[in-house]
């Protein structure tokens, strides 16, 4: 099925020069940026959906020299992609044999669809393998777990079970990697991960809180303690990553990636969210599509910079939010940074006014809290705003917390602070429940919001 020569030197290629990419000279990113824009504009072109949207703009190829004209494009709804699926999303006569359908989660309630080549998920493999090198871990030594959704059609399927993954992991030794799925049990997924004694444990941040619970309360997986815990998939809070941190008393850091937009962004050892600058670019941009300010909250663009199938520029359809920062770290790596991400816009707090508020500004409160308290007396919470405005926090308290007027201290300080940042108007009140509704190994959402959107 897969040529084995120009694969082979294609993966090559790819690990000697695009994994090292990110400690090379930022001018030098730039002018690579610029180059896989043009190539990837020049692609697009070609392609229904994007040709239609060019040319009522009186946009042709040529006028985009590089990311600084990345502007003078329109942008791409999930509706304007959803619309064109299938024969609009891809080149007239295109080989779907070459690529692999991916579908979104849906987690806004609209799924989307697209065609991802095998350059791509190549490129995201070698995604992987950077951000191992970022934190001293090698591909082919490092004993490395990774909890996917490899469902058919998913992006961990490609990434990790299609044919190309499947077909390198014949023709390399690599009995030093583990792949579970999602919707494995817990109990045994703690269990295969325990024999396995991983140095690198990746997986969604729901599902690496579970595995934190069996091991905190029932003294599940005694033997898993690795060097480093990534967390991708969803946003990663600072209390569910304090909660991960302190269950296996490792390094937790977060990964930003999608399945339209490819590996987007991870964190350095220093807590700073560097872009993948030669796979992606990526825009914040305020409700009118301009670019926000440093540290103001914008909406994700994102524009990959590599294969084909489906062409991805300047898609605003995530609907995820970032603080952007024009800050520069000095760790070594040489690609943009954004502030932090801080979810996405559907789960979001409405204000009064109509105003939103990015859910990172308030899911870190009960870790503040309970840290300045020193009494970690939550182990799972839910904020939930009614449809009158008003907010509930869905509180599941520790197993066997003694210290009882030391945990409602810690509930009317979480509230007071929430109705601080809130404002407007709404209240807030704590409600201790037995359990919050998992999805299989996966936790709900930290923010729901049943407030009708006016946008």
């Amino acid at each position: 099925m897969l040529d084995d020569v120009p694969l082979l030197i294609k993966l090559i290629k790819g690990y000697l020069s695009d994994v090292d990419v990110v400690w090379q000279d930022r001018e030098r990113i730039r002018r690579l940026q610029d180059k896989r824009l043009r190539k990837v504009v020049r692609y697009a072109y070609t392609v229904p959906l994007y040709h239609n949207k060019y040319k009522t703009a009186g946009i042709n190829p040529g006028d985009i020299r590089g990311v600084e004209d990345i502007r003078k494009l329109p942008v791409v709804t999930k509706d304007d992609i959803r619309n064109s699926f299938p024969k609009g999303v891809l080149p007239e006569g295109y080989n779907t044999r070459r690529a692999e359908k991916l579908s979104t989660s849906g987690s806004t309630g609209k799924p989307i669809t697209i065609y991802v080549d095998h350059s791509s998920i190549l490129q995201s493999i070698i995604a992987y393998v950077r951000i191992l090198k970022a934190y001293g871990e090698r591909w082919d030594k490092t004993r490395i777990t990774i909890i996917a959704d490899t469902t058919y059609g998913s992006a961990g399927y490609a990434t990790f079970k299609s044919p190309l993954p499947s077909f390198l992991m014949k023709i390399l030794p690599i009995d030093n990697i583990q792949i579970l799925d999602i919707t494995e049990k817990s109990e045994e997924m703690i269990a295969k991960i325990n024999d396995f004694k991983p140095d690198f444990l990746n997986g969604y941040p729901g599902v690496l809180h579970a595995l934190a619970t069996l091991k905190m309360e029932k003294g599940f997986g005694r033997d898993i303690n690795p060097r480093y815990v990534s967390s991708s998939g969803a946003v990663l809070d600072p209390f569910t990553r304090r909660y991960i941190s302190e269950a296996f008393d490792a390094h937790v850091f977060d990964v930003y990636e999608s399945t339209e937009g490819g590996p987007m962004a991870f964190e350095c050892r220093r807590g700073c969210y560097h872009l993948h600058s030669d796979m992606v670019y990526l825009e914040a941009l305020d409700d009118d599509m301009n670019p926000v300010s440093s540290g103001e909250v914008g909406r994700v663009a994102v524009t990959k910079l590599y294969g084909k199938g489906t062409p991805v520029v300047r898609y605003v359809g995530m609907g995820d939010l970032v603080k952007w920062t024009d800050d520069v770290c000095d760790c070594g790596i040489n690609t943009g940074c954004i502030g932090s991400i801080e979810g996405r816009r559907v789960d979001a707090i409405v204000t009064a006014d109509g105003g939103i508020i990015p859910p990172l500004s308030i899911t870190g409160v009960p870790n503040e809290v309970m840290s300045e308290e020193k009494h970690f007396c939550v182990k799972q919470f839910q904020i939930v705003q009614e449809e009158n405005g008003n907010v509930t926090v869905l509180v599941v308290p520790k197993k066997d917390e003694k210290n009882k007027e030391k945990t409602v201290i810690v509930y009317h300080k979480i509230e007071a602070e929430l109705n601080e940042r809130i404002g407007g108007g709404v209240s807030v009140q704590i409600k201790e429940v037995d359990e919050i509704p998992t999805y299989g190994a996966v936790l709900p959402p930290l923010v729901v919001s049943r407030v009708k959107k006016t946008s």
